[in-house]
């Protein structure tokens, strides 16, 4: 029993041990980026940062339904705060309109879709006391 007790022991001093050695203010960094190309659902985009201390850059893009790229590159940091430069790439593809196509014609149902009442037509009743 006693060895037990000892055994324990020893853990719990290693646990508590381990949680004081922390560095709260350590120099922060990391690294990423990805890519998505789906051609199943046509959606492309990618992303990378890194961070060195306070000083963050990146990029990302992706296609907008216009059939445009949009890159968006930044960068953070204490001096200048957060920037962003966006970019286009490409050249927008605007179906042409066929046809012609009437709006406010409420054929004496009011105004706005289905058969819900609006008050902006109606003949409105003046009651006088």
């Amino acid at each position: 029993m006693l060895c037990k007790i000892i055994f324990i022991a020893a853990i719990v001093a290693t646990v508590v041990a381990d949680n004081s050695d922390h560095d709260y203010h350590s120099h922060p960094s990391y690294k990423f980026e990805y890519g998505v190309k789906d051609p199943h659902t046509g959606d492309h985009k990618s992303q990378w940062e890194h961070r060195d201390g306070d000083v963050v850059k990146g990029a990302y893009t992706l296609d907008d339904a216009d059939g445009t790229k949009r890159v968006v590159e930044y960068s953070s940091d204490k001096h200048n705060g957060f920037q962003a430069h966006v970019k286009r790439v490409g050249h927008a593809d605007h179906p042409a309109v066929y046809g012609h196509h009437e709006v406010g014609h409420s054929y004496g149902h009011g105004q706005g879709h289905g058969h819900g009442s609006s008050y902006a037509n109606s003949n409105l009743h003046q009651y006088h006391h």
